[in-house]
């Protein structure tokens, strides 16, 4: 079982790479790729981060859906 430390920090971790997987999509819409591979792209970002939601919530429950909105609401409000 992790410490109250440990947690926080994988948390923590967590969001971080939330945050780049949706940055990178959201790159993957202005990349000059088009069609199958964009969509690809984009795809395989998405489903990581729905590992890595899935992974966060074993660690906070139900409130891990609250912390990727705000990780994701302030990306937009950091552009």
């Amino acid at each position: 079982m992790m410490g109250a430390q440990q947690q926080r920090s994988e948390v923590a971790r967590l969001l971080t790479q939330i945050r780049q997987e949706y940055e990178s999509a959201q790159r993957g819409l202005t990349d000059l790729t088009s069609g199958c591979s964009r969509h690809a792209f984009i795809a395989s970002k998405m489903k990581n981060m729905g590992k890595l939601h899935h992974q966060l919530q074993a660690i906070v429950g139900d409130s891990a859906i609250a912390l990727v909105a705000d990780q994701l609401y302030h990306c937009s409000q950091d552009e």
